[in-house]
C-alpha cells in the first residue's frame, strides 16, 4: 500500500515536555518543515526561552505555553491556547516523561505515582483531547514511548512499566480510531539529561544511544510518511523487537543494560532527580 506523504506546512503541531530534550528538538525539526508550533512544559519560564530561542533561530512561527499534563483541566487549556495562537491543532505529540533511577524496593510511593501521572496518564489524557478535536476533521497523534516499552531494564522497573502501557494503549488506538494518524516512537538511550549518568560502556553507546535531534527527525518523517511505528535507532529497534527472548537477554548483558541504570553516575542522576523532584 502506497502512503501518501503529508505536507507539514502551516500545519499546526503541539509537543508536550517541550522545554527541553526530545520536546524541544521535535519543535525545531517542525518549525524548519514549515509548521507552526505549540511547546507545553510544566516549567513555564523555561518552555518560553525555548519557544523565544527557536524562534530566533528559524524564523518561525512557536510559541511556549505553561503545560501540566497530570491535569486534563491544564492539558485542555494549553490545548486552547495554542489553537488561540495559530488554529486548530493537526499534530498532538504526548512527549512529556521522567526516568527516575533506583532499585524498585527504594522508590517511594509518591515518585511512582508521579511516573504514572507523567509517563501514562499524560499519554492518556493528550490522546483523549486530540480524539476529540480530529473526530472531524483528521488529525494525528504521536505518542513517545520507549524501547524500555519492548524490554526490560533493573533500576527503571516502574518507567519500564509506564512504557510498556504506552505501546499497549497506543496499539490499541491504532486498530481503534484508523481514519486518525496514531503513531508510536520507541527511542533508545537518548543522549539528555533524562539518560544522564547512565553505566553504558563506551563500546555500547554506539549502538544504543542516539541524539534528541535523530529522534525529531524520526518524528516529522513518521508524521509526513503516515508510519505507525519507529525505533530509533532502527538497528536497536530490531534486536529488541525480533531476537529471541534468550538471545535479546544475551546480547542486553554483553552491552552491560542489565546494570546501565544501576551502577549510575551518582552526581548527574542526583541532578536530574532534583530537578523533577522541584516539578512536583
Amino acid at each position: 500500500m502506497t502512503r501518501v506523504k503529508k505536507v507539514l506546512r502551516d500545519k499546526v503541531v503541539v509537543v508536550t515536555g517541550g522545554a527541553r530534550g526530545i520536546g524541544r528538538a521535535t519543535g525545531l525539526a517542525f518549525l524548519r518543515a514549515g509548521a507552526k508550533v505549540a511547546l507545553g512544559d510544566v516549567d513555564s519560564a523555561h518552555v518560553q526561552r525555548t519557544a523565544a530561542e527557536l524562534a530566533a533561530l528559524t524564523g518561525g512561527q512557536v510559541c511556549g505555553l505553561a503545560l501540566d499534563v497530570t491535569s486534563r483541566l491544564s492539558f485542555a487549556a494549553f490545548l486552547a491556547e495554542a489553537e488561540s495562537h495559530w488554529g486548530p491543532a493537526d499534530v498532538v505529540i504526548n512527549n512529556a516523561g521522567i526516568m527516575p533511577t533506583g532499585l524498585f524496593v527504594d522508590e517511594d510511593d509518591a515518585m511512582t505515582d508521579r511516573m504514572l501521572d507523567i509517563n501514562l496518564r499524560g499519554v492518556i489524557f493528550g490522546s483523549k483531547l486530540a480524539v476529540d478535536r480530529f473526530a472531524e476533521r483528521g488529525g494525528h497523534i504521536v505518542n513517545i514511548a520507549s524501547l524500555a516499552a519492548v524490554s526490560a531494564y533493573p533500576g527503571v522497573a516502574t518507567y519500564c512499566a509506564t512504557k510498556h502501557a504506552v505501546l499497549g494503549f497506543t496499539e490499541a488506538l491504532q486498530r481503534e480510531l484508523p481514519e486518525i494518524g496514531v503513531t508510536l516512537v520507541l527511542p533508545g538511550v537518548v543522549r539528555t539529561e533524562l539518560s544522564a549518568g547512565n553505566a553504558l560502556p563506551g563500546w555500547a553507546r554506539p549502538l544504543a544511544e542516539v541524539d534528541a535531534e535523530d529522534v525529531a527527525d524520526a518524528i516529522v518523517a513518521a508524521v509526513r510518511d503516515g508510519r505507525r511505528k519507529v525505533a530509533v535507532p532502527k538497528a536497536l529497534g530490531v534486536v529488541l523487537t525480533v531476537l529471541p527472548g534468550r538471545a535479546r537477554l544475551r546480547l542486553e548483558r554483553m552491552a552491560h543494560f542489565d546494570t546501565a541504570f544501576t551502577d549510575v553516575d551518582p552526581q548527574a542522576r542526583e541532578r536530574y532527580h532534583l530537578r523533577i523532584a522541584a516539578r512536583g
